[in-house]
């Protein structure tokens, strides 16, 4: 059986041959029809509908199943080997509307189509509920139809068997936001998603599990994490998130940059991967899965690229039947304490992007587009409240310009290139040393589309391509979408700049201030003769723990010259330490996240006795 796929008007349908026999399969009001075609008399017959009813249609209507009176059974059993065929391909986009999700070599197949994708990703632990619809909105309008996110299991499971899916932890609403404003969605489960977020997101819990060891072949961790991610995915089927259903969600994501640290792990590490791809693809989600960073991603699993220059480094899907997708295009860098503002110009995101489309790249997510707020006690070990404020939304959602309008325009000429870009036969050429072509094009046609590439990063250069003469500034890439016209160029910035600035509110002013000294505990909870490891401790409940200490001072020990004192010094491995020696402070010390280990030494006024 030969099968293709067209589309017809706002109708798509698959087309097989069956035994000389040509049959149609319409998706049409969210019921599945058939048409068998032959050159003589049709007689019509009750239809099976998606949801598997008897449905009897007329047969002047756009969606009627005619079947020939010769077909017979055979005609018959092949309805539902071509009804499980297409219902294994169809999904359902934002608006309820059935459409396809599948992928070949050259893009994610949406509604039978390849697409261009632009992603950008918001977590939505990290903003409030009401900014999620301006946020959507405002990548939206950036030129963005897909909105990525984590799932953030010790927010959502902080108990064993305890979850909670309220307020800024409802994953549902978020995703339903998407949906409603016309945008696609992808679904990174992780669970570990490391996000310079608290544990990589794995719950504390899990440490107390009796010989687990985390993200490795090992059955503890394994039966804990397919529970999981098992639980969301049943949620995202009940609620309908899925593609499949008629929701937004078009991609989901196992896992998180673990060749990173897979040679760790050794042949476990090898037999995880494979364990949780395949775990993955079990649980039938109607979308890809995807593995980002993962050279070695199973079967259908796609391996993806994380990284500022992905165009460059990114050594290509593990299968030539898998598309190019870029998951993490880093827009800034995440701060931790005491670093400078990091900032990714504009103009260097933009030739990234221009150059990953350039070399067959599909799909594009900024990582972040809005960054957000680590709330409470979210954020990893030394990173600040305050995660990727220079991305094109800022922390508060607010436009960071030129950023977010230069990429705009980027996303605007892309789209011009679409079918040249989807369909049509790339080539390269060298105009000079440092400027080379890349060119897509439908030979006996008019679609063209074409980046020229000036690679020099300190002189522009001059070329010729095609009879015209075209001036590119240092490290750019121009965009012609006709193979003619210049309609964008990496360097060349036409959105306006804008800077933010602060207002003290005055609502500020009748706020109340109270101090309080807290109180160290007269009964210590353990007693030891060194410090205990401080996560195992607390379990993961607080930050800050007291140590306390007594020891007797014989006069005989004093220093009998003044201006010298005793030291106290303690050497700690992380993260900062503050002192106090009867009642008085004494001083503070911290690490970095580069050297987290510190020592804290101060002199101290010591008298005799205890």
């Amino acid at each position: 059986m030969k099968l293709s796929t067209q589309a017809s008007h706002d109708q798509y349908f698959k087309t097989a041959t069956y035994k000389n026999t040509l049959v149609r399969i319409f998706l049409c009001d969210h019921r599945l029809t058939f048409r068998f075609s032959l050159h003589h008399r049709h007689h019509q017959i009750p239809a099976f509908s998606a949801a598997g009813h008897l449905l009897l249609r007329n047969r002047r209507g756009a969606c009627t199943l005619v079947l020939p009176l010769e077909a017979g059974k055979n005609s018959i059993a092949s309805l539902f080997y071509l009804s499980e065929f297409w219902l294994s391909k169809r999904v359902v986009a934002h608006g309820g509307k059935q459409v396809g999700v599948t992928y070949d070599e050259r893009s994610l197949i949406v509604n039978g189509k390849r697409e261009l994708l632009f992603s950008g990703s918001i977590h939505y632990p990290r903003s409030t509920p009401d900014m999620w619809p301006e946020l959507i909105l405002k990548a939206k309008a950036g030129g963005l139809n897909v909105i990525q996110t984590y799932v953030f299991w010790n927010i959502h499971e902080p108990e064993q068997g305890k979850f909670n899916f309220e307020g800024p932890y409802d994953l549902v609403k978020f995703l339903k936001t998407i949906g409603e404003n016309g945008m696609y969605a992808t679904l990174r489960l992780g669970p570990f998603i490391q996000a310079e977020w608290n544990h990589g997101g794995l719950p504390y819990w899990l440490r107390e599990i009796p010989d687990i060891i985390f993200r490795s072949d090992n059955e503890p961790f394994k039966h804990h994490m397919e529970k999981f991610v098992t639980k969301i995915i049943d949620m995202m089927k009940e609620e309908k998130m899925f593609a499949s259903q008629g929701g937004p969600i078009i991609l989901s994501q196992i896992e998180n940059e673990y060749n990173t640290v897979q040679l760790a792990y050794r042949n476990l590490g090898v037999s995880y991967v494979q364990w949780a791809g395949n775990m993955a693809l079990g649980l039938n989600t109607g979308v890809p899965w995807v593995m980002c960073k993962q050279k070695d991603a199973p079967g259908p699993v796609i391996n993806t690229c994380n990284g500022r220059q992905c165009g460059d480094t990114f050594t290509g899907p593990n299968k030539p039947n898998k598309p190019s997708l870029w998951t993490e295009n880093w827009t800034a860098q995440f701060r931790v304490f005491g670093d400078p503002p990091s900032q990714r110009s504009a103009e260097d995101t933009a030739f990234s992007v221009a150059r990953w489309f350039s070399k067959n790249g599909s799909l594009v997510n900024y990582y972040m587009y809005h960054g957000g707020t680590n709330f409470d006690r979210t954020a990893a070990s030394f990173v600040t409240t305050r995660y990727y404020d220079e991305a094109p939304l800022d922390e508060y959602g607010l436009q960071r310009e030129p950023k977010w309008g230069h990429l705009k325009d980027l996303h605007r000429a892309l789209n011009l290139c679409k079918k040249a870009l989807l369909w049509g036969s790339p080539n390269v050429q060298k105009l000079s040393a440092d400027v080379e072509v890349r060119i897509f094009e439908q030979p006996g046609t008019k679609v063209c589309a074409a980046f020229l590439a000036n690679n020099n990063s300190k002189e522009a250069e001059t070329v010729q391509f095609r009879g015209q003469e075209y001036y590119l500034p240092a490290r750019s890439i121009s965009i012609l979408p006709d193979c003619k016209t210049v309609v964008y160029n990496t360097m060349t910035v036409v959105s306006q700049h804008n800077s933010r600035s602060f207002v003290k509110s005055r609502k500020t002013n009748k706020l109340e201030w109270n101090m309080y000294s807290e109180t160290i505990p007269a009964q210590l909870v353990v007693d030891s003769i060194l410090p205990k490891e401080l996560y195992n401790l607390t379990k993961d409940k607080t930050d800050y723990t007291w140590f306390t200490t007594t020891i007797n001072v014989d006069r005989r020990d004093m220093n009998e010259r003044k201006r010298i004192n005793p030291v106290l010094r303690v050497a700690s491995l992380g993260h900062a330490m503050v002192a106090f020696v009867n009642g008085e402070f004494v001083g503070s010390a911290h690490g970095s996240q580069i050297e987290k280990s510190f020592v804290l030494q101060h002199s101290v006024d010591l008298k005799p006795g205890d």
